[in-house]
């Protein structure tokens, strides 16, 4: 498998943040155009959020399946071209106050009625491309849809709350809801053969155009999804499907108290035993999204922390060692040749650094991480290496712009020195372009900047700040805020810097 990832740039921008009307970004000309903007602009990669269906509290990284694709970013028009929908359907529609902002209550209560509108007009059913799409999807395609009519035959709820013999997923109560249920289950399938069929369309069209998709793997899974429901032998539940332990990290630079993601925990020893068919399925339905993966939290692979279920914050909690080489050795050969990044961020030990370079996945370096100790700090760009990717912030970072203007002491003057910055008038002047060419400068084969640092925004639009809730995952890119200026400030630091 070729790990390596061409030496060039691009940008983080979640699909969900184009500035697409009716309330989110979409896989409609919106994304084609911003595909242009990265040609433009000298850039060679697109790298986005996780694309599965969000669930409460909308994060990217809790998601219905593991396979599916986020019924949101289905594209209206691009549905009315196809004569499933007319105008009227849609733009009349309260889809929020602020278009550089998701509003996720208006959007629930909105899009999927349009969707059923389309569907109500479709004859899918019965052509080759969605045989085909039923074919290829059979794994989980029948499982998500069959989740997701039942979740909305019991008000929407975790199947958890579920009556007992659906909840435990019983044989017969499976097949008394398949039939009983038959018309959702056929709209929910319907949702999925539209967003792959965009989806396919937008890749294309970026490759076409030099441009490649890095998309985004959550190591785990939501506790309310298809996956922990049907695979729960395959989690550690007790005899009732619920959590025994569940997912976090302990306290970091993140949070005092940890944090407490509550997803269910792998029982790896059960997955070892069919050789991790159920990664193997989800690394190849993902490599027909992306043309590189990010695995999230990559050292849970190795060595991750599992907390009481019932525990209120990851204070509490102990290690225990994951698969390693044996679960990477399936990654690689489920994904062909989509190639795989390893999110290494978190406390790194040298078995976490040794099955890293022994796949050889590219790691992650991040300036914002950078100047709070001394010379030997991995985020330094002396100490980077060429298979890695460098990111001024991440998503779950403050943007460049809040970050320098909160940091202050010995991180500031560590900043300033480092990148030549005499006085705090040059600092207010030229620290968010200094830090910017840093990244560009790098060894690293890969430096990604959030959109928010290109258009030089601050704190209030952060993508999202871990163990908060209610705020995150809603900033947008409004029309025409992306100007020529951008694009030749992009474009002449790829020639300087042979990206």
């Amino acid at each position: 498998m070729n790990t390596t990832l061409q030496r060039g740039a691009g940008i983080l921008l979640p699909v969900y943040a184009l500035p697409t009307p009716n309330g989110m970004g979409t896989l409609g000309k919106e994304a084609f155009e911003f595909i242009d903007f990265l040609k433009e602009s000298g850039q060679k990669y697109w790298q986005v959020l996780p694309a599965g269906p969000t669930s409460i509290g909308d994060s990217p990284y809790q998601n219905f399946s593991a396979f599916a694709g986020n019924p949101y970013f289905i594209d209206f028009e691009t549905l009315r071209e196809e004569g499933l929908l007319e105008r009227e359907n849609y733009e009349k529609r309260d889809w929020g106050g602020h278009p550089g902002y998701v509003d996720y209550g208006h959007i629930y209560e909105n899009r999927f009625k349009v969707l059923r509108i389309a569907y109500g007009n479709s004859a899918h059913q019965e052509t080759e491309a969605y045989k085909a799409f039923e074919e290829e999807n059979a794994f989980w395609l029948q499982d998500y849809a069959l989740f997701m009519a039942v979740k909305g035959y019991f008000n929407g709820s975790c199947w958890l709350d579920w009556e007992e013999d659906i909840r435990l997923h019983e044989e017969k109560a499976v097949a008394f809801y398949t039939e009983k249920l038959a018309y959702d289950i056929d709209f929910w399938k319907f949702l999925q053969f539209k967003f792959f069929e965009q989806w396919e369309k937008v890749k294309a069209y970026a490759n076409e155009n030099g441009i490649e998709i890095i998309g985004d793997m959550p190591i785990y899974v939501a506790l309310d999804s298809s996956d922990t429901w049907v695979y729960y032998e395959q989690f550690q539940l007790d005899e009732a499907h619920n959590p025994e332990k569940v997912a976090g990290v302990p306290p970091d630079a993140f949070s005092d108290d940890g944090q407490l993601w509550g997803n269910p925990l792998y029982d790896w020893d059960k997955m070892e035993e069919d050789d991790f068919s159920w990664w193997r399925a989800r690394m190849s339905t993902a490599a027909k999204l992306y043309d590189a993966v990010r695995i999230d939290h990559f050292i849970g692979i190795v060595r991750y922390f599992a907390i009481p279920a019932g525990a209120k914050n990851g204070m509490v909690g102990e290690f225990h060692w994951g698969p390693g080489k044996k679960l990477t050795d399936a990654l690689i050969e489920a994904a062909g040749k989509t190639r795989i990044v390893a999110e290494d961020l978190g406390v790194i030990i040298d078995e976490v650094r040794k099955l890293k370079e022994e796949a050889g996945f590219p790691g992650m370096k991040v300036i914002e991480f950078a100047f709070d100790s001394d010379a030997e700090n991995d985020y330094l760009s002396h100490n980077y290496e060429p298979n890695s990717i460098v990111y001024a912030g991440t998503h779950d970072n403050e943007t460049l712009v809040g970050y320098l203007n909160n940091i202050s002491g010995y991180t500031k003057e560590h900043l300033m020195e480092y990148l030549a910055i005499e006085n705090e008038e040059d600092y207010r002047r030229h620290a968010l372009d200094r830090v910017i060419r840093m990244a560009y400068a790098s060894v690293s084969s890969v430096a990604i900047l959030q959109m928010q640092d290109v258009l030089g925004l601050g704190n209030e639009a952060r993508t999202n700040e871990p163990s908060t809730i209610g705020d995150n995952w809603k900033w947008r890119l409004m029309p025409g805020q992306l100007t020529r200026e951008h694009s030749e400030y992009l474009k002449r630091l790829c020639w300087l810097y042979r990206r």
